[in-house]
């Protein structure tokens, strides 16, 4: 059965999405720790980071960090944390979160309630900024 992740490669449900790779997509995600919170996924469905082909991890990887480069320059926060959990969706995932401190990227901590303007103009920022 296909991911939540896999749907929106397929464009089959919307996603803020900011950057995208033959490999990878990048979109925020919708229950952010913090403004520019991203989601970076490798279109090839595996549920386990490192069950990735060697290929597709440093495809993955090398795109990550294209993507929080583009975020870093946006301002959110002093830093991009980077977390890699794999429990809520069977598809590998990286986040992206920018952290002005370490229990900025809490994920027990609540979430943040943006509006849909909020989040298309973080979106805009952000692909205004990959390269």
């Amino acid at each position: 059965m296909a991911t939540i992740f896999s749907k929106i490669i397929a464009r089959e449900i919307p996603a803020l999405i900011v950057a995208e790779s033959d490999t990878c997509i990048a979109f925020l995600d919708i229950s952010p720790l913090n403004q520019g919170h991203t989601l970076v996924v490798p279109k090839t469905e595996v549920d386990y980071i490192f069950n990735l082909e060697p290929a597709v991890l440093s495809d993955l990887m090398l795109f990550a960090q294209r993507v929080a480069k583009a975020i870093d320059m946006c301002a959110f926060g002093k830093r991009i944390g980077v977390a890699v959990i794999g429990l809520e969706v069977p598809h590998a995932h990286i986040h992206l979160v920018p952290i002005n401190g370490i229990h900025d990227i809490e994920f027990s901590k609540p979430k943040l309630k943006l509006s849909q303007e909020e989040l298309l103009a973080i979106a805009d920022q952000i692909r205004g900024n990959f390269i």
